[in-house]
């Protein structure tokens, strides 16, 4: 089994957070190309802050393509060529107005390859301390939530965290050993 041959790629849409390419690929085997839809996004990142006492920061906001609240850790975009551990910290910082002395990062998923192209990348944060007040994007209305991390398979289960990568991200601790 081969891999298939990209030979021709569009760009349909440009959108803040992602671009819509139409993609032609040759199969393995050969033959005409077939188009398929590429969502171009740029890598992602997850960041499980974890206190002293054993809590997990978490983020409660409305996600507009469900049209509901989850309950999420914070994680966001990387801006432009940022490294993943850069948007890390900013997006902490950012959705919970706190700092960490030290990262482990836990590794990383594709998101959707079928569709997309990028990576979503997880980073524990310890030594958390309070920098100031949240400063959430504009468009963001973020409640900050404690959970003891003990508590999460619990959620998982009962359906209050929902976000696939989100329980990527708790995979990948629980995987690395981390507590």
């Amino acid at each position: 089994m081969g891999a298939w041959r990209k030979v021709s790629s569009r760009r349909v849409l440009d959108c803040r957070v992602f671009d819509l390419d139409s993609a032609g690929f040759v199969p393995p085997e050969g033959g005409a190309p077939r188009e398929f839809w590429v969502l171009s996004t740029p890598d992602w990142i997850n960041v499980v802050p974890l206190t002293d006492e054993g809590e997990v920061l978490m983020v409660r906001q409305y996600r507009f393509g469900i049209a509901d609240m989850t309950l999420e850790i914070p994680g966001g975009m990387c801006d432009g060529t940022e490294p993943p551990a850069v948007a890390a910290a900013r997006e902490l910082r950012e959705e919970t107005g706190y700092e960490a002395a030290s990262w482990t990062p836990l590794g990383w998923v594709h998101p959707n390859p079928p569709l997309q192209t990028n990576r979503c990348h997880t980073f524990l944060a310890r030594g958390l301390t309070l920098a100031g007040p949240a400063q959430p994007d504009p468009d963001e209305r973020i409640e900050l939530v404690r959970v003891r991390l003990d508590d999460v398979p619990g959620l998982v289960a009962d359906g209050t965290i929902t976000h696939a990568l989100v329980l990527a991200a708790f995979h990948l601790l629980h995987v690395a050993g981390a507590r």
